[in-house]
């Protein structure tokens, strides 16, 4: 995932970035965006031109554009603002760009730009097969640096502090990863997990696998009517709003935790590469919402792939629903997510997604917002500073 206006991935292949796939909101469409690496695993049969040999210096060392009179010849499909590659007359791909007139157009030009070429980092690609099994293999001193640093830090964190230990779980991969250090570490251990009343049906469902896979007891608490009577008076959460973290999680998980234990150690997925917030918070920490909380983060310096080959190593059950796009596991009602992510919603849980929107459209005509409050996502940010609830991660 990489920085975009809504949604972006890139693609890797033998170690080289082929391309990326970019969202566009207001096209309802994933864009495909291909760098030449990719010409190392497919020879491209549409969206190309070729250009004369002459052009090509210029194309390989300062990335100029494709010129009319470098124009040898060019797919009678290319359309203007169309993403193509730039070929050779030998089949080589030499760059990639985006199309700035239609092939018709291009193939009666004199004089212009034809492609704005992509200003490309060479990278060295390395075709060839491999599995998430050999990737794994070839990380294991990786992982198993990392599992030691994480087990020691929660034994260590666990030893200065006598409350109850928990992970609090949420179906997510970061907690799933914590789980599975914290049971090296300690061993069987609760689990923490606020059912908001939005969780998707495979998150819960993961909840109840892993439960029963380690042989875990499960701590649940769910206040959704809360949340509908705020809703009722201050609208929709937001990023810069989310009231709805300390009402449907950090409340019930505090009342909990009074009933449970009076005070309790939670080891929580958070990772700084997350976010800003999360690289500066500390390892080690308090919520003033829930003091009688400590938070402990044993996977604070992991990135995201040291996780998944973690995971991968463990053979840990994994939330299905990253295998249908989705890269973070949380509310299907997030103000934090992307129109891609609603985008990916809809089309496999259309009935969450429908009643999101008919509540929505309640507060839209209550409040004479926007014909296009719902449909731009507007409702995702109400125009403060972005606040960040706590993870449950």
């Amino acid at each position: 995932k990489v920085p975009a206006d809504d949604r972006m991935d890139e693609i890797v292949l033998g170690g080289a970035v082929v391309g990326a796939v970019r969202y566009i909101p207001e096209e309802r469409r994933w864009e495909p965006l291909p760098r030449p690496a990719a010409a190392n695993y497919l020879q491209p049969t549409k969206r190309y031109v070729v250009v004369d040999d002459g052009a090509i210096p210029s194309i390989l060392e300062s990335g100029a554009s494709v010129l009319a009179p470098g124009l040898a010849s060019i797919d009678p499909a290319v359309r203007e603002g169309d993403e193509v590659f730039i070929l050779a007359k030998t089949g080589e791909c030499i760059g990639v760009g985006r199309a700035r007139v239609d092939a018709a157009t291009a193939k009666t030009m004199e004089r212009g730009v034809i492609v704005r070429t992509r200003k490309n980092v060479q990278s060295i690609s390395v075709p060839g097969e491999a599995a998430w099994e050999d990737a794994v293999r070839a990380n294991e001193p990786v992982l198993a640096e990392y599992e030691d640093k994480s087990v020691r830090f929660v034994r260590e964190v666990a030893e200065r502090n006598r409350e109850s230990p928990t992970v609090s779980y949420s179906g997510g991969k970061d907690s799933l990863a914590t789980l599975l250090v914290v049971l090296k570490a300690l061993g069987p251990v609760p689990l923490l997990f606020a059912d908001t009343g939005f969780e998707f049906p495979e998150t819960c469902e993961n909840v109840d696998v892993v439960a029963e896979h380690y042989d875990l007891p499960v701590l649940r608490v769910c206040d959704n009517e809360t949340f509908w009577e705020v809703f009722e008076e201050n609208g929709p959460p937001a990023v810069d709003n989310r009231w709805c973290c300390r009402v449907c999680k950090l409340d019930p998980i505090g009342r909990l935790i009074n009933e449970q234990w009076g005070e309790c150690l939670s080891f929580i997925g958070q990772r700084k590469y997350e976010s800003v917030r999360r690289m500066q918070s500390r390892r080690v920490w308090k919520n003033p919402r829930i003091p009688q909380q400590l938070s402990a983060a044993p996977i604070q310096q992991w990135t995201a792939m040291h996780v998944w080959l973690y995971i991968f190593r463990e053979k840990a059950p994994y939330n299905t629903l990253y295998e249908r796009g989705l890269d973070r596991i949380g509310c299907f009602i997030c103000p934090a997510s992307d129109l891609a992510t609603f985008a990916l919603i809809e089309d496999s849980h259309p009935e969450l997604l429908a009643m999101w929107r008919e509540n929505l459209a309640r507060w839209q005509e209550k409040q004479g917002l926007a014909p296009d409050w719902i449909e731009r996502g507007l409702w995702r940010k109400q125009g403060g500073a972005d606040e960040e609830g706590d993870s449950y991660n």
